[in-house]
């Protein structure tokens, strides 16, 4: 009789026993605590018993093996008991952690208090920082999917109010309607109902008014109860710093993001770049989440600029036709955007590569690009061919980046796969600004090209939420503690 193999039906059930005991603890250190786990950036939030025992065969791609769910149980038996305060823990690196060094200096209750002694003692009740959506497009409807979940996750920023211009008698139940169901991002998470007499949105119980206006200044979003608001404005009407500030005149705002690149002074940030550059002044009261583009590429072109030096460079991006464009061919104001987007390849222009040196200015005029619109509805490319100060080779720069991926601070920002069957719609839905195809990479001396995936719609919306959270002070803290990618060369 031939061995078992480790994914045997007894070993599966006893997986399935285990996590069966993982997943009240999840939810204790939830609600009382306000903690969210993960392992190994993968979140554990409403999840399965299948998703945990897949969470923790997921750590093999950062330490070579399966993390047992025998070693994070005891962890969590251990967090429950402890005064946390709220956060993100990453169970995956406490495991390996403490088998690393923390078994051999004490106990696993002293050795987690030592790794989150910021946040032990922590917990206390904030009010959570009203939202408003001004637009509800592509973009403006993802940002409420997030802000929803991160509300019910984390409580420290809350959607109250979209703001739209009224469009027939059935306006509301369309934008509820377009809010349950996406063509490319599926159904809704939860349910959707409509209070058509108070013109009101539920969503998983979050209350979301429609208010109706023209004029962003005439809004008084103090009468509906919404006081100092990050107003999200995606509607792409006005990007310089006068247009903008009529929202500001508008009672109840005090700061405004913009979702696209800014103009003139508009600060543009790009998180996890640029994001600690925010003040309280009265200037960085209106400020600008870069494009979807910059996003992607900004991360990837900072680390291989800090390692290797970049003398310059070009970017060509791939990327899904957008709702600016015809779906048949008919007038555009722009150049070739007014043949159908759904039959062609359309050239054009983009100005990422130089938004980049908003965020990076040691890129100043180093970078050139151009972008390829093309028939597929989400999911973008962007290719970086680079000239560097410093020669490398290719596996020395997928091992780099891949590091970068797992264990540096821009880990929400850059992921790393290194597969020969991926196409762009497995990337539909990552939260991540940009994912670096490894097998694409090529490197002869100082010239690089690395390819870079980026679903332009959900992973650039979540960039934008963590800006949002930034501004309102909510950004979850994130234990243990990661390195910055300069400490990993």
């Amino acid at each position: 009789m031939s061995a078992q193999a480790p994914d045997s039906q007894s070993d599966w059930n006893s997986r399935i026993l285990l996590a069966e005991q993982i997943l009240p603890l999840l939810s204790r250190l939830h609600r009382e605590h306000n903690v969210v786990t993960s392992v190994f950036g993968r979140l554990l939030i409403n999840v399965t018993s299948v998703d945990i025992i897949k969470s923790h065969r997921y750590a093999r791609l950062v330490t070579d093996r399966e993390l047992p769910l025998s070693s994070t149980l005891p962890i969590l038996q251990e967090l429950v008991e402890m005064n946390l305060g709220t956060a993100s823990i990453d169970l995956g690196r406490l495991a390996t952690g403490y088998e690393a060094e923390g078994a051999s200096t004490g106990s696993l209750r002293s050795y987690l208090e030592r790794e989150l002694a910021e946040v032990v003692g922590g917990h206390s009740e904030k009010q959570p920082t009203d939202v408003v959506l001004y637009g509800f497009g592509r973009i403006g409807r993802l940002l409420a999917r997030i802000l929803i979940a991160r509300e019910a996750a984390y409580g420290g920023v809350r959607l109250r109010a979209i703001v739209v211009r009224r469009n027939g008698d059935e306006d509301l139940e369309k934008r509820a309607s377009l809010l349950r169901r996406d063509s490319v991002h599926g159904a809704f998470d939860g349910t959707i109902t409509v209070d058509t007499d108070k013109e009101i949105i539920w969503a998983n119980g979050t209350p979301i008014q429609v208010i109706y206006s023209n004029d962003p200044a005439q809004v008084d979003y103090t009468s509906y109860g919404i006081q100092d608001a990050v107003l999200v404005d995606n509607t792409g009407r006005w990007r310089d710093r006068e247009g903008l500030s009529q929202h500001l005149t508008a009672p109840g705002v005090s700061k405004v993001l913009l979702t696209a690149p800014g103009k003139g002074d508009v600060r543009n940030l790009v998180y996890g770049i640029n994001h600690a550059d925010i003040t309280d002044s009265d200037a960085d009261n209106i400020l600008s989440a870069a494009s979807c583009t910059t996003n992607a590429i900004t991360p990837v072109l900072k680390v291989l600029n800090d390692r290797y030096g970049i003398s310059h460079g070009h970017v060509e991006t791939v990327h899904s036709f957008t709702n600016d464009q015809n779906l048949i061919d008919n007038f555009h104001k722009g150049d070739r955007r007014g043949r159908a987007a759904g039959l062609n390849m359309v050239l054009t222009e983009t100005g990422a590569a130089k938004a980049v040196a908003k965020a990076l200015p040691e890129l100043e005029g180093k970078l050139t690009g151009n972008a390829i619109r093309v028939p597929t509805p989400d999911v973008s490319m962007a290719v970086l061919n680079l000239t560097l100060d410093n020669a490398t080779s290719r596996d020395e720069v997928n091992t780099y980046l891949h590091k970068v991926a797992l264990h540096s601070n821009l880990r929400q920002q850059i992921d790393y796969i290194k597969s020969p069957e991926v196409v762009s719609t497995d990337f539909v839905g990552s939260t991540h600004a940009g994912i670096v195809d490894g097998l694409a990479t090529i490197a002869d001396g100082n010239n690089l090209v690395v390819y870079v995936w980026y679903d332009n719609e959900y992973g650039y919306s979540n960039q934008v939420i963590r800006i949002v959270e930034e501004i309102a002070g909510a950004r979850p803290r994130v234990f243990p503690r990661r390195v910055a990618p300069t400490e990993l060369f």
